[in-house]
């Protein structure tokens, strides 16, 4: 499907730490907010309201370079239907093999997409359309290590590097504006989308049904789509509101 009339996605985030659902502000583990206990249930609930993917981020996982929440994500798998994307701690080769056979639709590869450019080209031959890179920014600059560190690579130089390697998506997330509620870096993310032919989907900050509006417009049909997390939490954004808008647009 083109990349201009691809249907928009919206992705709910369930952001994992120590098997509980929670959310951070600005990447910091130290302030995480819990919003259920139960990462299945919450799966469900997001599922019901009509998402139609869901994307997952292993945040313990980030931060110890392997996966931490095994349990948390089977549980989610084992509660939806629909497609689940995961990152976090994904830093081989028999890891995304080991999460892609539990059934996930794709994967997310963040802090080896600088480490270790050379597996995510391997990653993506070997399951073609299952591997995504995550590009997580910090004053324009890629962080890792569960945004611990900034590297020294723009988003766009390290978007370019993955041009030819058959990635299936870049998920762009501004950590300034993660968990903040103050509205996606769509300059940012459509700047990314403009010098890349890989489907750019935004992340960090979605903050209300006005994000949703703005991700309707013509400038913004080259994304696949956006993530939101802590507005849907708290009620900020109604989930079948969201939904309606993106039904709409698809029917034009």
């Amino acid at each position: 499907m083109d990349a201009l009339t691809a249907d928009m996605i919206l992705f709910p985030a369930i952001d994992l730490k120590n098997g509980q659902c929670v959310r951070l502000r600005q990447g910091d583990m130290a302030q995480a907010t819990v919003f259920s206990d139960d990462p299945g249930a919450q799966a469900a609930s997001f599922a019901a309201d009509g998402f139609a993917w869901i994307h997952v981020v292993d945040l313990d996982g980030a931060f110890a370079g392997k996966p931490m929440n095994a349990a948390a994500v089977d549980a989610i798998l084992a509660s939806v239907k629909v497609p689940v994307q995961l990152g976090g701690g994904i830093r081989d080769l028999a890891t995304v093999e080991a999460w892609l056979d539990k059934g996930l639709a794709r994967v997310i590869i963040g802090t080896a997409a600088v480490r270790d450019p050379a597996f995510v080209r391997q990653a993506a031959r070997a399951f073609p359309g299952k591997v995504a890179v995550g590009i997580d920014a910090r004053d324009g600059f890629v962080a890792v290590e569960g945004w611990a560190e900034r590297s020294t690579l723009s988003t766009v130089e390290l978007g370019l590097r993955f041009e030819d390697a058959g990635v299936a998506a870049i998920i762009y997330t501004d950590i300034a504006r993660d968990g903040m509620l103050g509205g996606l870096d769509f300059a940012g993310t459509i700047a990314l989308a403009d010098a890349l032919t890989i489907p750019v989907i935004a992340s960090g900050g979605l903050a209300s049904i006005k994000d949703v509006e703005r991700l309707m417009q013509p400038d913004c049909r080259k994304l696949e789509g956006a993530i939101t997390g802590r507005a849907l939490y708290d009620g900020r954004l109604d989930a079948r509101a969201a939904l309606a808008l993106v039904r709409a647009r698809e029917a034009v």
